[in-house]
């Protein structure tokens, strides 16, 4: 009996205690595992990505489906809510893509020696800005001491580029220089118009160190327009408010730029201009028709290489400068010499 007492004792005691918060823990525990299942298997249902594409929400990422809409930075393409491609600045940039390109079209449609010439002039432009107004006279204007014992044979080229600081001024000269070669090279031919720019740099490079002139790039433009005037003297050309005959233009420019400056020696410049291309002029035209020869004629070899359409006949020339002019439009003359 005691034996057995203790037993029943023992087997009594050994039961496990009972603890209302941990029975309350396992069951809350047990009762909401299976509402998360329900509620992932609801989430993995077509009806619950429906509700989140009309509500606006993330549908979640299928195999072969489309992603996530408000949530898809990750894609090499955004969209919107709706599904549809979001618009990214690419109309700016294809536009600054055209205008760039359609500029450099401009340029490289300009005649090569035109093109060669409009460029030196800008690199020496800024070259002139970036050394200031001492140290470009110093490096850049003509000196025909530095030139002949110096050896510094760039200084004619820079005097024959160089239209000082950019202005009003500087942008007229440089459309006049635009206009005026583009015209001559057209009428004349690349390897022409190079025989024909040498002999005024040469030129006017012996004119402007007597005269003590530092720069003469107006001078070049000057002797541009007297050669193409001189070609069709009679034609009519607007200058400011008047009608006056081409060849009048030249000493209209040098009649404008002394009016501007309020000095007779703004002449100066224009005088030169008029009296080395009337020196060009004579010799290319009037003395062959004397019975004179004419020598103002580039080799073949430089002609075969820069004019595409050369055949040989030196004649055309003449019937070339005469077609251009001919085909300017008569009574829409530009000012102040514009074609």
């Amino acid at each position: 009996m005691a034996i057995s007492s203790c037993i029943g004792t023992s087997s009594v005691d050994a039961k496990p205690s009972f603890h209302p918060r941990r029975y309350i823990t396992l069951t809350s525990r047990r009762r909401t595992t299976p509402t998360t299942t329900i509620q992932h298997n609801d989430a993995d249902t077509p009806i619950f990505n429906t509700v989140l594409e009309i509500r606006g929400g993330a549908s979640r990422k299928k195999k072969g489906g489309r992603t996530a809409s408000l949530y898809s930075s990750s894609q090499k393409e955004q969209k919107t809510a709706t599904g549809k491609t979001k618009v990214k600045g690419s109309v700016k940039e294809e536009t600054k893509k055209s205008a760039v390109s359609d500029t450099l079209t401009k340029y490289k449609s300009i005649l090569p020696l035109t093109r060669i010439y409009i460029t030196m002039v800008g690199i020496v432009t800024l070259l002139g800005l970036a050394l200031g107004e001492e140290m470009a006279q110093g490096l850049l204007a003509l000196d025909p001491i530095r030139v002949m014992y110096g050896l510094e044979l760039w200084r004619p080229i820079t005097a024959a580029c160089f239209l000082g600081p950019p202005s009003i001024g500087w942008l007229m000269n440089a459309y006049y220089l635009f206009e005026y070669g583009s015209n001559l090279e057209r009428a004349f031919g690349t390897a022409q118009h190079l025989l024909f720019l040498s002999l005024m740099i040469a030129f006017l490079s012996v004119c402007s160190a007597f005269f003590g002139q530092p720069f003469f790039a107006q001078s070049v433009i000057t002797s541009m327009l007297h050669v193409l005037s001189r070609s069709m003297p009679n034609q009519k050309v607007k200058w400011l408010i008047f009608t006056v005959p081409y060849w009048t233009l030249p000493y209209g420019l040098m009649a404008s730029d002394v009016l501007q400056a309020g000095n007779a020696a703004a002449a100066l410049p224009h005088v030169l201009g008029i009296l080395s291309g009337h020196v060009y002029f004579f010799h290319k035209n009037i003395w062959p028709k004397l019975g004179g020869e004419d020598w103002l004629n580039p080799p073949e070899f430089l002609r075969r290489r820069l004019d595409a359409d050369y055949s040989g006949d030196v004649s055309k020339s003449k019937e070339s400068v005469n077609a251009a002019l001919k085909a300017r439009k008569k009574g829409k003359g530009k000012k102040l010499g514009g074609s």
